[in-house]
């Protein structure tokens, strides 16, 4: 255990309390430590090597399962991550259609290797197996924004707008962002709302629940668009359960959110295909299956 333990980072001052009221919150029986890590690392932003020995210690687990749970899911990680986490698909659908040379040009640019951070903290570059938007590749998600059809020579231009900050993307003007008409994946109905509207196009209509209440939500039909509105506040870090408001059915599906690792729920796509969200408060992950 002692190699392992030396491959963790040396932590700054960490939130004590808040972890402690993690660990309490959470159930420490089956699937209970991934949950504790999970709700850990949206906090600071990575597994902090004391907060690994305070679930030790307060759960009575062996920190050698501990840390081979931490390092076998790909969104743990045992370091701090960059101010931009850059993530570059090396799928089979983004490989043969040149991914290898992106995947390159960001190292060359950056100066670093995967699963590294910059030395001013401002990038870290990581390379995953599928992000879910095959038709789209090759494709590089930086901060949840998906870039689609990338080669090299995009890639100083997608690390620019980086730098000058994504939220702030004229959603009118960025081709990365398209609107999408969805339905239930139960029951097929429309989910498109045109009496209400955000990002000057109808929204998507769903029922949210969670254990705090329920109510409506709307999302932006745009597709790489962060807006949304609802009639209940959410708390951050919340899981919310997304329903049909037709069906009421759940639309929970079986791929996990990229960035925390959650179920998402999933709708069906008219143009063709699946969308998924994150229905984890405060995550931006999304995914989007074309046909």
């Amino acid at each position: 255990m002692a190699g392992q333990e030396a491959l963790i980072q040396e932590d700054p001052i960490i939130d004590r309390a808040k972890i402690a009221r993690i660990i309490e919150s959470q159930d420490r029986e089956r699937g209970g430590l991934i949950s504790i890590l999970e709700d850990i690392q949206i906090h600071h932003g990575y597994l902090p090597e004391e907060a690994l020995r305070m679930v030790a210690e307060q759960t009575g687990r062996n920190m050698v399962d501990i840390y081979g749970v931490a390092t076998f899911y790909k969104f743990f990680s045992l370091n701090p991550r960059g101010k931009h986490l850059i993530s570059c698909c090396l799928g089979t659908a983004c490989h043969v259609r040149g991914a290898p040379k992106v995947a390159e040009e960001l190292q060359r640019q950056l100066a670093i290797k995967p699963g590294e951070t910059t030395p001013d903290k401002k990038f870290t570059l990581e390379t995953v197996n599928c992000l879910g938007a095959c038709a789209l590749g090759p494709v590089v998600v930086v901060d949840g924004h998906y870039f689609p059809s990338v080669n090299a020579s995009k890639v100083k231009g997608i690390l620019a707008q980086a730098e000058q900050g994504l939220d702030k993307t004229d959603v009118t003007a960025d081709p990365r962002i398209f609107p999408v008409d969805v339905a239930c994946s139960k029951c097929n109905h429309s989910l498109m709302d045109p009496t209400r509207l955000l990002d000057y196009r109808p929204t998507i209509r769903l029922t949210l629940a969670y254990r705090g209440g329920m109510g409506a939500l709307r999302l932006s039909s745009l597709y790489g668009s962060r807006e949304v509105m609802t009639e209940v506040e959410v708390p951050m870090e919340e899981i919310a359960d997304l329903h049909c408001p037709h069906c009421l059915a759940s639309l929970a599906g079986t791929i996990k959110c990229p960035e925390c690792g959650i179920l998402m729920a999933s709708m069906v796509v008219r143009q063709g295909g699946m969308i998924h969200v994150c229905s984890r408060r405060g995550c931006s992950g999304h995914l989007l299956n074309l046909d």
